[in-house]
């Protein structure tokens, strides 16, 4: 029986750094995820710092209904039941060309979708255009 010496792969360094700061996150008892997002921010080399801020300043504006935590580490921000609905991804964070603004769309978004939810969409996709040079006049 011959051994078998093919290696393999799990997950890479950033990777596991993002589920011990999930870990982390869900172990923690903060009612105030708002010093967490910034401090998450802080941390961005730019352009990434700014743009988060930014899009921190949009969603707060413009979505006051949803609360500022982090989630894996990266800027989310949750609905009232506490799930993430949207969240920033710097570059950097898993070694990737651009930047990322996931939302999550399921059934519980549909009111938000003709709310300020929908304002903070319209915001997340001007901050790219501007963030990437592109306006449309």
């Amino acid at each position: 029986m011959t051994k078998n010496t093919k290696k393999v792969e799990g997950f890479s360094d950033e990777e596991r750094s993002a589920l011990k700061e999930r870990i982390q996150e869900l172990r923690s008892n903060k009612t105030d995820g708002e010093s967490d997002v910034l401090e998450a921010i802080a941390k961005m080399s730019e352009p990434d710092r700014t743009m988060a801020k930014r899009l921190h300043t949009i969603i707060k504006d413009s979505a006051p209904t949803l609360s500022p935590k982090t989630w894996y580490g990266m800027p989310a921000y949750a609905n009232k039941n506490g799930k993430v609905v949207c969240f920033f991804q710097s570059a950097d964070k898993f070694k990737a060309k651009y930047q990322v603004v996931e939302t999550f769309t399921d059934q519980t978004l549909d009111a938000l979708a003709r709310g300020p939810f929908s304002a903070v969409v319209v915001a997340v996709v001007l901050v790219g255009m501007i963030a990437f040079g592109i306006w449309v006049s």
